[in-house]
């Protein structure tokens, strides 16, 4: 079984040694998104509110580019420096999942990558297609 990169620009471009996702098999590996504009390579600035939102619209691009959606991640992972803000991501991702909800950890962190607040990486089991 090969594993293939997923790549859209639609979301950020990797700033590293890593792909937006792999899949291997029916599974995609999401890397970790922080709340950069894909346009600007940017820090979406303003309340985390909107950077959470961010952060869920990269996913969703790598996740269609890879194609499945939001609706297909059974694991997530969101990383924060403040704790705090573990509601607005509970309420952002009340937005853009429904019921059965993906698995997932919250982990509070010292930093993260250019700065950012919030950083959410995921693992999408893909929808079999045909047999």
């Amino acid at each position: 079984m090969t594993r293939n990169a997923i790549h859209t620009d639609l979301a950020p471009a990797a700033i590293g040694a890593y792909s937006q996702a792999v899949q291997h098999g029916d599974t995609v590996y999401l890397s970790g998104q922080i709340p950069l504009d894909p346009a600007t390579m940017e820090l979406v600035s303003g309340p985390v509110h909107d950077q959470v939102h961010r952060i869920f619209d990269n996913l969703a691009a790598v996740c269609t580019a890879a194609g499945g959606s939001l609706s297909d991640i059974v694991k997530l992972t969101v990383y924060l420096t403040d704790l705090g803000n573990f509601p607005i991501v509970n309420e952002v991702m009340a937005e853009y999942f429904e019921p059965p909800y993906p698995a997932r950890a919250a982990i509070g962190v010292v930093t993260l990558p250019k700065g950012a607040e919030v950083e959410v990486e995921g693992v999408m089991a893909l929808p079999k297609t045909g047999s």
